[in-house]
């Protein structure tokens, strides 16, 4: 193996996150298939299961995972190939037949701080059969999102996999650039999958709106002023109007998520201020969404259908938040009525006191999470 292995510092980004794999495929001078990827070594190297969390510290090897992290970059160098050698086992690129990939280059990032990810940098080619006009880029089940850019031809591919998924034959003269309607369908899976099942903070946030009130004009109001408010930020940082660095928004979602659940606590019914209120925790929520795709980016060529996209996505998954919710409170209602049909034929318990029942000690515990998370972000 030919590797050439740098030590740059590193950018600071969120503890422990799990960020997409991003790679840039060009033809090279020699006409060898190279492609350039963003990728954190440790999470793959450990088997996190990237597909199904947010954090590392969530899943079976989250250990693993910090052991190797702890490791200096040149021990992780000497690793790389046990990857390289799962890829081209997959395979990772077919195009007819497999093509075996071999490292060019590895950038490690050294002296990065222990709690933050460590993004590699790093170049494999392959030799592609005489005569090969497409490629298929295979992605690994378990390995999450991989965003490909192809560079260097007119209407480049670029695209979303998800792990356990495969790319459509990309021609390596160009013109497979995607469609306004392949775009934003492609991204609405993004989106959605920021909420479920990756947003936990957010899922929070729109159960904390679920839990104030029976009534469903409160909910709508609620939901209206936050996806009104989120909608407007995550144009706007996304376009690069708009940038609040990530320490200063985390904690401040944190925030929004124990202020609603809090007020659920005192509060039966929608007062005139939480409409606001709400509308300002969601340009804050909409920041954090922006962030995601500061991640990876959109496509230039049809940004703002996967934009729209992306958005239909995180609202989808909030309905679902929502209706997984009322669905869980129906089925608890259901029971207590069962529950109360005894010999002396008590009175059924009503739909607002299980709401209460319910939504009193769900919210404390909303709150609890949420203020934990405020510290955590502002102190760790």
């Amino acid at each position: 193996m030919s590797t050439m292995i740098l030590l740059l510092p590193a950018p600071r980004s969120a503890a422990h996150e799990v960020v997409p794999t991003i790679v840039d495929m060009t033809v090279a001078e020699d006409g060898a298939l190279a492609f350039d990827f963003r990728i954190n070594i440790e999470a793959f190297l450990a088997g996190i299961d990237l597909d199904s969390v947010e954090d590392t510290d969530a899943d079976a090897a989250a250990a693993d995972y910090d052991a190797l992290r702890a490791l200096p970059a040149a021990d992780i160098a000497a690793r790389v190939e046990e990857i390289i050698n799962a890829w081209n086992a997959h395979p990772l690129v077919s195009a007819g037949a497999p093509v075996e990939l071999s490292v060019r280059s590895l950038i490690i990032p050294e002296d990065v701080d222990f709690e933050l990810p460590r993004v590699t940098e790093l170049r494999l080619a392959g030799v592609l059969p005489e005569g090969t006009g497409s490629v298929t880029l295979n992605w690994p089940q378990g390995a999450g999102a991989l965003v490909v850019r192809q560079q260097g031809v007119e209407a480049p591919y670029t695209g979303y996999l998800d792990g356990g998924t495969s790319s459509p034959e990309i021609s390596l003269s160009g013109g497979d650039a995607q469609s306004s309607t392949e775009a934003f369908v492609s991204y609405i899976p993004v989106g959605f999958d920021h909420i479920l099942p990756k947003g936990l903070d957010h899922i929070l946030f729109v159960l904390g709106l679920f839990f104030l009130s029976t009534r469903w004009g409160p909910l709508l109001w609620q939901v209206s002023a936050f996806t009104l408010a989120h909608t407007v930020t995550l144009a706007l940082g996304a376009m690069g109007w708009v940038n609040i660095p990530g320490s200063i928004v985390e904690p401040l979602i944190a925030a929004s998520i124990v202020y609603v659940a809090v007020e659920n606590l005192f509060q039966r019914g929608l007062t005139k201020w939480r409409p606001f209120i709400i509308f300002g925790f969601g340009l804050l929520h909409g920041l954090g969404f922006a962030s995601v795709l500061a991640e990876f980016g959109l496509p230039d060529d049809q940004f703002i259908p996967a934009l729209i996209g992306f958005n239909v996505g995180v609202e989808i998954g909030q309905l679902t938040v929502i209706a997984i919710a009322a669905l869980l409170l129906l089925g608890c209602v259901k029971l207590a009525k069962r529950s109360d049909l005894t010999e002396v034929e008590q009175p059924v318990a009503s739909y607002p006191v299980m709401f209460r029942a319910v939504s009193i000690p769900a919210s404390l515990l909303i709150a609890l999470v949420g203020a934990y998370w405020c510290v955590e972000r502002v102190f760790f």
